[in-house]
């Protein structure tokens, strides 16, 4: 940390000796410990203080993200991710052929979207699911 060669401690030690004398030295030595000890107890501490902050904000991030997951968000979401006219495209574009069910199912879809109530039974809750992970629900078309 300091970078200190064994000669220059050698040295410091030299005229500690000196300076100090014999007789004090040792009495010296062991308060330099006990404050090296003492100092490296509350770096230590103040580490863990910090560690422990962190840690609190980390979770208070995810407490307000599960938080903010409500039915009605949810419904926002999936209405953002899959509306009407992307299930008419993504219907039109397969390549089965478009039956007389398919044209009322995308037509009853233009009429009328589904209510809340529709929309939360249909999307289950995730339980213990990071939102990052939860993934959008597949659609099948039909042959």
């Amino acid at each position: 940390m300091f970078d200190i060669a064994w000669s220059e401690l050698a040295l410091i030690g030299a005229v500690a000796l000196v300076v100090i004398g014999p007789k004090d030295l040792p009495k010296v030595m062991r308060t330099m410990g006990q404050w090296t000890r003492r100092a490296r107890l509350l770096a230590g501490e103040f580490q863990r203080n910090f560690d422990d902050m962190v840690h609190q904000a980390d979770l208070d991030d995810v407490r307000r993200q599960v938080q903010s997951i409500t039915p009605a968000a949810v419904k926002a979401h999936v209405e953002n991710m899959i509306g009407a006219d992307a299930i008419r495209d993504g219907l039109l574009k397969t390549s089965a052929p478009i039956t007389a069910s398919t044209m009322a199912a995308v037509a009853s879809l233009e009429a009328q979207p589904p209510s809340e109530a529709e929309v939360a039974a249909a999307v289950p809750v995730a339980e213990a699911v990071p939102v990052a992970e939860a993934a959008p629900p597949k659609l099948e078309s039909q042959p």
